[in-house]
């Protein structure tokens, strides 16, 4: 398998746990406060990489302590931060919201590329990202403009952006992964910092909002996203990043409402109708434009 296919693959596997977990998320808002639950995600995450990793990334602390600011900023973004306003911001505005919103995130990094490390974006890129944000606009509103100018912004909505803008930073930073760092020792790292520097906010939310309490529901929704949709997730979407690039990464997040879609009929019998299916095949019509030669 040639690395761009296996790039492609990888990116494709880690917008797939995602959807998974936005699925989850829509259930579980009112169960488990939501600096709790990243917490302990990334926690669950750390607990499992440890046996893995650990010993290499002693073995390696000299390069880890060499590259540490960068690995605290980049843990900042893609750890601390970004789950954790994800998941205020869904107990302040709607999944519709969310999912408009969260189409900026490959558009931030599509920018930010261009800026940083030059990445031309030819006219038939444009029109691809163009035809995607067109499909996914009509998933959306159901293929109805007046639903789209009838969408009502909150302050959960300004968390979100600020969320995509930090995702999209972190996926560029991904990108400038000193080579001295392996997957390994990086992921581990990362996941490591980040959870350590979540650890106040989430004292906070425990001694003074709400409690996290660990019933049966609570252990497999954090074990689930701790795992697929935090270790295995960014594992293949940090490699993905590496074998084909920040912007062909972040154009197959598009996906994202079309596997949340699929899954969400097979799993909460929500039905497919001719809308869906239209926006499915432009938004597919979109990937394959942008990715032409």
């Amino acid at each position: 398998m040639s690395n761009p296919t296996k790039g492609v693959l990888f990116a494709l596997f880690a917008t797939l746990l995602w959807s998974v977990n936005m699925v989850i998320a829509s259930g579980i808002k009112d169960h488990i406060p939501p600096i709790g639950l990243a917490f302990w995600r990334w926690t669950i995450a750390c607990l499992v990489l440890a046996p893995f990793a650990l010993k290499s990334t002693t073995r390696n602390f000299t390069i880890v302590k060499k590259h540490l600011r960068y690995l605290v900023f980049t843990a900042v973004l893609g750890i601390t931060i970004f789950n954790t306003l994800i998941y205020i911001a869904g107990k302040t505005t709607s999944a519709v919201n969310l999912s408009l919103i969260a189409i900026s995130i490959p558009l931030f990094i599509v920018v930010i590329s261009r800026i940083i490390f030059k990445e031309t974006v030819s006219n038939l890129k444009i029109i691809g990202i163009v035809t995607i944000i067109t499909g996914v606009l009509v998933l959306i509103t159901k293929g109805s403009l007046q639903a789209l100018l009838k969408i009502n912004f909150t302050i959960g909505d300004l968390l979100m952006l600020v969320a995509c803008f930090f995702f999209a930073y972190y996926t560029i930073l991904v990108r400038k992964k000193p080579p001295e760092l392996t997957p390994k020792v990086f992921l581990f790292s990362v996941f490591v910092i980040g959870t350590l520097l979540l650890f106040p906010f989430y004292l906070c939310e425990h001694l003074f909002y709400k409690k996290v309490v660990f019933d049966t529901k609570t252990i497999l929704i954090t074990t689930y996203v701790g795992i697929f949709a935090s270790l295995v997730s960014f594992y293949l979407w940090n490699e993905a990043i590496r074998l084909i690039g920040t912007s062909k990464t972040a154009l197959i997040y598009y996906l994202i409402p079309i596997f949340s879609g699929i899954l969400a009929y097979f799993f909460l019998n929500q039905a497919i109708g001719l809308i869906q299916i239209i926006s499915m095949g432009i938004i597919v019509s979109g990937l394959l434009i942008t990715n032409k030669k």
